[in-house]
């Protein structure tokens, strides 16, 4: 099964190189495994990416779905009693329908009724009756409908549905980022590990060797001896928590649905700013204004103040009294459209209103509720997102700082190391202040490998503050 995940592996990062994504040497594939090449197929194949579509399919749905209460309509309505040889009715009416966008609703019906117990008022001309006509609504219902009001919603739902999307895109490549970040630290911490129990294990040898001539006293040897414990028992540590966070990073790693492991002997680059700010598309940006306001979040929370708009405004317009009229024309010949006139025809009108309008204004007040809730959220939102944005800025150049003051101090405590074994080797100084020396510049080290995972983490933190999001990578 290892072999089929390196095969499956070198495939996918050869694949990636082949179109661009990145440039690696094919015979470094099980050494070494770049930032950029490992964001490039979490972009490309984690499964999260295909369920961030699905949310747009949603919107895509419901707005199909709205879109049908203004298709054309047949409808067909056939009734009849026969008893004991007497047709009491036969009735027959067929209609077709154009509802229109402002309460206009266009029709052309044809009616056929026969029987002995017709009731009168149904009785058309043999052969049938032909009508043609309109109906519209004068006042509830002009100027917003149902119909309407679902239609203008279920648009702003794609443009919310789409801010959703962009914002799972967003945290999956953010939740990606630090999770190599992990791991690049822990590997490195290994590396800090490593490099140390060499020197231990060589002063042990040397002071050993010193012990048996008789130069150095046999305590030195023990001290010597627990040192060197001490950093294996650390390096240990380090590989188990490097193989833990390769796991971590596991997670976001698939193919075709197949869900891949880092083998161990494969290992993560330190990323250099430049390869961060172009895996995170944070090249250019230079008007964080300009980022937020097109920040995912903020595109839902307006979508949704849009809707509830929209709703308040169908609440308002049932305050209005119902004022439907219905004009038809009718003809014997259907088929000859100047036999329509105003001679014939058949109308009416339909007025209501509720005497009270309690219903109508719990709903309006309801409406007015909650579009004051929502933009309370977006304006808290809109704060929150903004403080995070400075505040992430003001890691990185706080960060940057600190990094520049480590690398002059790792360097100095590198120095006094290198003074301290010159003067043991001279019998100046004794393997205790060695290892002093020694710890303090491990403990230095590590403090600058945390620095600079903090670095790496506050770009990613950046780019989710922002909410970037690259979803045309998505497939």
């Amino acid at each position: 099964m290892n072999t089929l995940i390196k095969y499956m592996l070198a495939m996918i990062l050869f694949a990636f190189a082949k179109d661009g994504l990145a440039q690696i040497d094919i015979k470094g594939l099980e050494q070494v495994l770049s930032f950029e090449v490992y964001l490039g197929y979490v972009k490309q194949q984690h499964p999260l990416l295909k369920q961030a579509n699905l949310q747009l399919s949603v919107g895509e749905a419901s707005l199909l779905k709205s879109r049908g209460g203004f298709d054309p309509k047949i409808e067909v309505d056939y009734d009849r009693k026969k008893i004991k040889n007497t047709e009491y009715y036969d009735l027959l009416n067929a209609t077709f329908k154009i509802p229109t966008w402002y309460g206009i609703e266009f029709k052309a019906n044809f009616e056929e009724n026969t029987g002995a117990f017709l009731n009168p008022n149904l009785v058309v001309p043999d052969g049938g009756l032909y009508s043609a006509g309109i109906s519209f609504s004068l006042a509830q219902g002009f100027l917003i409908n149902e119909r309407m009001a679902m239609l203008k919603k279920a648009r702003f739902f794609v443009d919310q549905t789409t801010a959703q999307r962009d914002l799972l895109v967003n945290n999956l490549i953010f939740d990606a980022s630090t999770a190599y970040f992990e791991w690049v630290e822990a590997n490195n911490e290994q590396q800090i590990y490593a490099s140390f129990l060499d020197n231990a294990k060589l002063r042990f040898e040397g002071v050993k060797r010193s012990v048996e001539l008789g130069d150095k006293a046999a305590i030195d040897s023990t001290e010597a001896k627990m040192s060197f414990q001490n950093r294996k028992l650390n390096l240990e540590a380090a590989k188990l928590k490097t193989r833990k966070a390769s796991l971590k990073a596991s997670n976001f790693l698939w193919f075709n649905n197949v869900p891949l492991e880092i083998e161990e002997n494969i290992m993560p680059i330190m990323p250099d700013d430049t390869i961060i700010s172009s895996s995170l598309y944070l090249e250019g940006i230079t008007n964080d204004s300009i980022m937020l306001a097109n920040h995912p979040k903020l595109r839902s929370i307006d979508a949704k103040v849009n809707r509830i708009e929209i709703e308040r405004s169908l609440k308002r317009n049932k305050l209005l009294p119902k004022l439907d009229f219905q004009y038809n024309f009718l003809t014997q010949n259907g088929d000859q459209l100047n036999s329509f006139n105003t001679a014939n025809y058949k109308a009416a009108v339909n007025f209501s209103i509720p005497i009270f309008l309690r219903k109508e204004r719990g709903d309006v007040q309801l409406a007015n509720l909650k579009l004051q809730d929502a933009s309370f959220d977006r304006a808290a939102t809109s704060l929150a997102i903004q403080n995070k944005i400075i505040a992430v800025n003001a890691e990185l150049s706080s960060l940057q700082k600190q990094n520049s003051i480590i690398d002059g101090l790792l360097t100095n405590y590198k120095t006094m190391l290198t003074a301290e074994e010159r003067k043991f080797e001279l019998g100046e100084s004794s393997l205790f202040l060695i290892n002093s020396r020694e710890q303090k510049l491990i403990e230095v080290a590590l403090k600058t490998n945390s620095l600079q995972i903090k670095f790496l983490n506050a770009y990613a933190r950046l780019y989710n503050a922002l909410g970037i999001s690259e979803t045309e990578l998505i497939n």
